[in-house]
């Protein structure tokens, strides 16, 4: 709380500073701005950063990074490995829960967390033709032992909103669109209920493999063809990596096996993972596609659930055709036990459009909020910034305000490297990531960055999707993007990186003239979340006050029902209500043991 406090005190420092400076605002139309400090060589920029209390810079060798024979892939981490003499559920093994559940790198529930799941109203609509009670705690969503415990070691004290709904609806055999804001917890929602139904039924459904704990283990010889019964498909390294770890997580003790293939990374490496039996298989779209057409490597005859996670990205035009060929391709299982589950924050009337190709006539839709809403725990700030100075303006920001865990956003590659020497030159910590950088490059970027190495990440868009790092207290929209190229739904997703599971963070943009193709989707998200307007933006503000969004709904909303406080809710193929409402209906709003 305290950290939280003298965050947001700097916040309205900077906000209620204005200054005079005519350089950078040339029409009083432009407002605040963030308080400039006198110019300064790079000498005494790197004296202010250390009075202001940042770490120190540690400077990433990469030419050790880049010696692959040596280098420790994200993939290649290790994971529970069952024996096959325990039973379904194996003894503890201490080193690795160390490693699995280490509370300083978890990304911790914060004070809002309770408003936010229990007591404040969040709008669900749910279409079934069946009606689907949520569940308010882990304990009443009937999991497994195991998956109990495992949850309760990630510090998971409640399931959150989505995850009221995708538990029982996972358990109830049917397909699914779940569409929740950023940090809401979708990945728990759709991994803890499949891997827990699989928990008493995977020595029956999973394929024979060998023990790969045995000293006599040879991968040559004993290897085997992987034949998944999860596959989960995700549009970036980042994201594919972080699935994966929380399956890691969620698969402790059990037989359950997860693997993750990516691009970047030697094929090898991954071929080798593989062969050693794969139950879970977390991936990006290109590299699963490879594996796809070794038959010899991978099979998909055995998969019972397939998830598309950021969906809304992989049914983009460029995803197309190897998201066709990853649903209906190669010797993928037609049995009817098979189940589609997509999930994203944003999800557009096109994106829902081409879903249903794919998922049965009977599926399910869960909408938590408004598709593309953003989180009211997020501070938006908007300055204006002419692009002359941006690149002062953020180091002045960052000295401004207490030294926090801080995500940059830039439009370009060229940019994030520009402004990477700039601010390591000036003496913050800093470390960056883009696609032209090797994979060992990357995952070492992104490892400094969660153990606070390199507190400060500069990132393009390749991290704004999905990416969930302990403590991200401030986001900084150094470029706003373009609506040639994400728009307000990229916007959404980058600050999303922050205020994540009832923590609350900090969204500050750089805004001027070569955004104003943003400014009036920005402002109905301001608007929508309770942010101030800034004067150079009130010319954006819809007539009227009214917000009125080109995505909010489509014929799947027409004659929905509310569910008043405390009222039973209707058993009709469409519900919508507040969450808190549906589970007194249900009397299942008990607190989790």
């Amino acid at each position: 709380m305290e950290s939280y406090d003298r965050i947001h005190g700097a916040l309205d420092d900077i906000s209620n500073n204005v200054t005079a400076d005519t350089e950078q605002n040339s029409d009083a139309k432009h407002g605040s701005t963030i308080p400039q400090n006198p110019a300064m060589d790079s000498e005494e920029r790197n004296v202010e950063v250390r009075k202001q209390g940042w770490t120190e810079r540690v400077a990433i060798q990469y030419d050790e990074v880049a010696r692959a024979d040596t280098y420790e892939y994200a993939g290649n981490a290790s994971r529970y490995e069952w024996t096959g003499e325990e039973g379904d559920i194996g003894p503890r093994n201490e080193e690795l829960e160390e490693q699995l559940f280490n509370n300083s790198l978890l990304p911790r529930a914060g004070h809002r967390i309770d408003e936010y799941v229990l007591y404040k109203r969040i709008t669900v609509t749910f279409e079934s033709e069946e009606r689907i009670k949520p569940v308010a705690s882990w304990t009443a969503a009937n999991l497994h032992p195991v998956v109990i415990e495992n949850v309760q070691r990630c510090l998971y004290k409640h399931p959150t909103p989505i995850q009221c709904y995708v538990l029982p609806s996972v358990l109830s055999g049917k397909d699914i669109i779940g569409i929740a804001q950023t940090g809401s917890g979708k990945t728990g929602a759709f991994l803890i209920p499949i891997v827990s139904q699989l928990m008493g039924k995977a020595r029956k459904l999973a394929a024979p493999r060998p023990n790969v704990a045995d000293p006599t283990f040879d991968l040559k010889t004993q290897g085997v063809r992987a034949e998944p019964l999860v596959l989960i498909v995700c549009p970036t390294r980042e994201l594919a990596t972080q699935i994966f770890d929380e399956a890691r997580r969620m698969c402790y003790r059990s037989m359950l096996r997860p693997c993750v293939v990516y691009g970047g990374a030697p094929v090898r490496y991954q071929r080798d993972e593989l062969r050693k039996g794969c139950d879970i298989l977390i991936g990006t779209a290109g590299r699963i596609t490879d594996f796809m057409s070794q038959p010899n490597v991978l099979s998909l005859r055995r998969v019972r659930y397939t998830v598309i996670d950021e969906a809304d990205e992989m049914l983009q035009l460029d995803w197309e055709d190897q998201f066709k060929k990853i649903m209906s391709g190669g010797d993928v299982n037609e049995d009817e036990d098979h189940r589609y589950l997509m999930f994203s924050a944003t999800f557009n009337k096109e994106c829902r459009k081409l879903a249903r190709e794919y998922l049965s006539i009977d599926h399910i839709r869960i909408r938590v909020g408004r598709p593309g809403s953003s989180h009211l725990a997020v501070s938006q700030v908007v300055h204006y910034v002419d692009e002359r100075q941006k690149k002062k303006a953020v180091f002045d920001l960052l000295l401004s305000m207490v030294p926090i865990r801080t995500l940059i956003f830039a439009n370009s590659k060229h940019t994030v490297d520009y402004l990477d020497d700039y601010l390591y030159n000036s003496g913050l910590p800093t470390t960056s990531i883009h696609s032209d950088r090797t994979q060992p490059e990357r995952e070492d970027a992104i490892r400094a960055f969660r153990i606070a190495k390199s507190p400060i990440l500069i990132a393009t868009g390749v991290t704004a999707r999905g990416l969930d790092i302990a403590n991200v207290m401030h986001v900084i929209n150094f470029d706003l993007p373009s609506v040639e190229h994400g728009g307000i739904t990229e916007y959404v997703h980058r600050i999303g990186r922050t205020a994540r599971i009832g923590n609350e963070g900090i969204a500050t943009s750089f805004y001027n003239d070569r955004n104003s193709d943003i400014a009036p989707d920005l402002v109905k998200i301001l608007m929508e979340c309770q942010q101030t307007v800034p004067d150079f933006l009130q010319e954006f503000t819809p007539s009227e006050g009214k917000l009125i969004f080109d995505d909010e709904t489509d014929d799947e909303d027409n004659n929905n029902t509310s569910a008043a406080e405390g009222a039973d809710v209707p058993s009709s193929p469409l519900v919508q209500g507040t969450m808190w409402a549906q589970m007194q209906s249900d009397n299942t709003s008990q607190d989790d043991d």
